[in-house]
Order: structure tokens, then sequence, then C-alpha cells
């Protein structure tokens, strides 16, 4: 799937009214090391695990620098080929016409695309890009005259496929990797991130997290949709520990 960034409302997991973007130390590094990697026409790498708000911290990031920078993202949802990444690149850069028949042709294409000016390309899923198509992304890239910049964003296994490649990961200029938020974080960011957290009690907030978060972004936004229903239905106006076990029934976790 191939498209320019996407608006600010789909940033959120699920549909989460009242839900907000929360900086977190992991989104200030990222804001520093998007802006340091676009400025050194770079390429960088940010992995890490499901849910813990990769995609979302670089989108928020780019977000702000359009439209005076061009930022094309490119999502993989399986492995694909070669060519297949070619006409991803086509789609996504807008190039009138069809895509040329050969590779020698839609190389000489994107490559004088690619030179009329910056960009930044974000490979979202990386980790499904195989050698080849990884050492076609540093083919583009390495031509003296793109001036491009590139982001993989991925999962755990998004490191370990980059370094298996020495050309491509020896011009990677920042890993950033994304974890867990910790127990002292999610104290902090948790009743900034929705209303129905801004008075609820610690000790309750520790317990959802310990229970059913665990320091995870994506569960957060599952167990505050499901806490919100919760209190609807029953008339409650605070969280407490009854409600929240009857958010753990649905998610399948927890006591």
């Amino acid at each position: 799937m191939t498209r320019r960034l996407p608006p600010a409302p789909t940033d959120q997991y699920v549909a989460l009214p009242e839900a907000r973007l929360v900086t977190t130390r992991a989104l200030l590094t990222a804001r520093e090391n998007l802006a340091d990697t676009i400025n050194a026409r770079a390429m960088m790498c940010l992995h890490g695990g499901a849910g813990f708000g990769k995609t979302v911290a670089v989108t928020s990031c780019l977000r702000a620098l359009e439209p005076d920078e061009d930022i094309r993202r490119i999502t993989f949802h399986a492995r694909p080929t070669t060519r297949a990444v070619r006409h991803e690149l086509f789609i996504a850069l807008e190039l009138p016409g069809q895509p040329p028949r050969y590779a020698t042709e839609f190389d000489h294409l994107l490559k004088n695309t690619l030179a009329t000016h910056p960009r930044t390309l974000v490979l979202d899923e990386a980790q499904w890009l195989s050698s080849d198509q990884l050492e076609y992304v540093r083919y583009l890239w390495d031509d003296p005259c793109t001036q491009l910049a590139v982001v993989f964003v991925g999962g755990e296994g998004c490191h370990a496929t980059l370094r298996k490649e020495p050309m491509l990961s020896s011009r990677i200029f920042i890993w950033q990797r994304f974890t867990r938020l910790t127990p002292d974080e999610v104290l902090d960011v948790i009743p900034l991130y929705h209303p129905l957290w801004a008075d609820a009690d610690p000790a309750d907030i520790a317990f959802a997290d310990q229970h059913a978060a665990h320091g995870n972004f994506r569960n957060w936004a599952r167990l505050t949709a499901h806490t919100r229903t919760a209190l609807h239905r029953t008339g409650r106006t605070h969280v407490d520990q009854d409600v929240l076990r009857w958010a753990f029934s649905r998610l399948g976790t927890g006591s």
C-alpha cells in the first residue's frame, strides 16, 4: 500500500474519541533522529515490538515537516518482489503513464525522478523486505544524483533483517529501538493519553498495566476503549478495579 502520510485522526489504533498523542521519550528521540537523518539525506532504522508506537511516532513527527518536505510512504504486508517494489515506488512517486516494462528503463526513470528534488521515503513493515529488495533500495539511495532520505520502520525482525545486509547496514545513519513503556512512564503519560485516566488512581493505572497493557500503547488503546464502554454501561464515572476486570475479560488476558 502506497500513499503520502495519512491524516492525524487515523493515528489511533482504534476509533477512540478524545485520545491524544502523548510525547514520550521515545517520540522525542525519534523526532530528533528523523530530523537529523533527513537533513543528512541519510538512512535510519526505527524498530521494535508490535504496538510500541513506532508508526505513530514516525508519521506524527514527519507530518510536522509537510509540505516543506516531500514524504512518501510504502507499507508492506507481504514479501514483495523487486519488480513489485519498483511498481510501489512508481505509484508512491505519482509518476504519469504506465510503468516501464524493462528493469533498466524502470531504474533509469526512478533515479531521474529521485534526482529532481529532495524526498523522504518511509518503508513501513520493512522486515518483509528480502536481501534483493534491500539491495535495490540501497542502489537507489547510493546513486550520487538522487536526493533521498530513507526511513525503515519495522517490527522485532527488522533490525536483524537489515543487519544481515552489510552493504546496507553499514550505511544506516541512526538505529533506534522502541521498547515498552516503563512503569514510571505509564504513570506519567497514560493520564495524558485519554481523559478517562486523568483522574484515575495511579494504583489502578499500575494495576491495568501489570495485568493487561504491559507498557504497550496498542494494548492501552484497546483497554481504554473497553473501559470507556464499561463506564457507559454501568453508569459509573470513575475507573476502578471492578471496571478494569470487566475490560480485561474482553482482552482475553489479565485476572
